[in-house]
């Protein structure tokens, strides 16, 4: 047996849920997309109309930014953690 299989066998499922859809995406989803280091004004220029997730529902990056003191971004853990001090952590809202 090959250590691919015996990872896949250990890998446990998620099984998507049939409720009702979350509009925006994950700002680690958005975050992914960029390569590390960044200034604010190129994360604006990339992902600034991309709609992310937050407890008081969907949001534009560009948004979430204008709330962001932090001009450069170091790495992706450092922007998902500014953003996430913005918005707060909390339950998604799902469309009804």
């Amino acid at each position: 047996m090959s250590d691919d299989e015996e990872e896949e066998e250990d890998a446990p499922l998620v099984e998507l849920g049939e409720g009702a859809d979350v509009d925006g995406a994950p700002i680690a989803r958005v975050a992914s997309r960029l390569n590390w280091p960044v200034q604010q004004s190129e994360i604006r220029r990339k992902e600034g109309d991309s709609v992310v997730r937050t407890p008081d529902g969907p949001q534009a990056v560009g948004e979430l930014l204008d709330s962001v003191e932090n001009p450069y971004f170091e790495s992706r853990q450092e922007f998902v953690t500014a953003c996430r001090e913005v918005t707060g952590d909390g339950p998604i809202p799902t469309d009804e």
